[in-house]
């Protein structure tokens, strides 16, 4: 019987399609916003060009921008929701670029920490660590109760956050080493150290 750290798993992590608020650089996190028309028209050109892998199983953040992502590149599979992969609170920053939180202090406190510390009335990094992990483990769960003799590939749409969350913790390196556009994202396969612990290495960026 083949043992359960045997399951070969890849996973395709893409950010969710540009919004309107990215294309104003404005901190966009708990507020559901819809893909812009720019948004839809790129996707819909990076599929032509096939850039997303095919995938078994779909998994996505429960925002509308990830859900109508995933309906553009995998129109054929229902995602599953993973409550755990919204984006990261950004309590008073939120619907704010640089420009209009410029003189903040509280702002300038958050860039000279490197991010580091907590979001005002937001979350800390740390707490998003935790949460995206925990996401993945339950996405995960699932597939490796079945014994397979062939990888599986999942694709999970999600937010720039997520992939950076993800990354950073289960590949290491810097959590913003990992940032990336719209639309893009990473090739990855999945290593279980353990039965509650799991690395990700990367194949390719998309």
């Amino acid at each position: 019987m083949r043992n359960w750290t045997e399951n070969q798993i890849n996973l395709i992590l893409i950010r969710h399609g540009e919004t309107p608020s990215n294309t104003l650089k404005r901190y966009l996190g708990k507020t559901d916003e819809d893909l812009s028309e720019a948004g839809i028209e790129k996707l819909l050109l990076e599929k032509e060009k096939g850039k997303y892998p095919k995938a078994d199983i779909l998994f996505s953040s429960p925002m509308k921008r990830c859900i109508q992502t995933a309906e553009i590149l995998y129109g054929c599979k229902k995602p599953v929701i993973i409550e755990e992969w919204r984006e990261i609170d950004f309590g008073r920053f939120e619907g704010k670029n640089y420009k209009e939180l410029n003189g903040d202090a509280d702002y300038q406190a958050w860039i000279d920490s490197n991010g580091e510390l907590p979001f005002p009335e937001g979350e800390s990094r740390e707490e998003f660590l935790q949460r995206c992990q925990k996401g993945l483990q339950k996405a995960v769960a699932g597939l490796v109760r079945e014994e397979r003799e062939t990888p599986v590939t999942a694709a999970a749409v999600v937010h720039g956050g997520n992939i950076m969350a993800l990354l950073s913790a289960c590949h290491g390196g810097n959590y913003y080493d990992y940032q990336c556009k719209n639309a893009e994202g990473y090739m990855c396969s999945l290593k279980f150290l353990n039965k509650s612990e799991l690395s990700i290495e990367i194949i390719r960026k998309l």
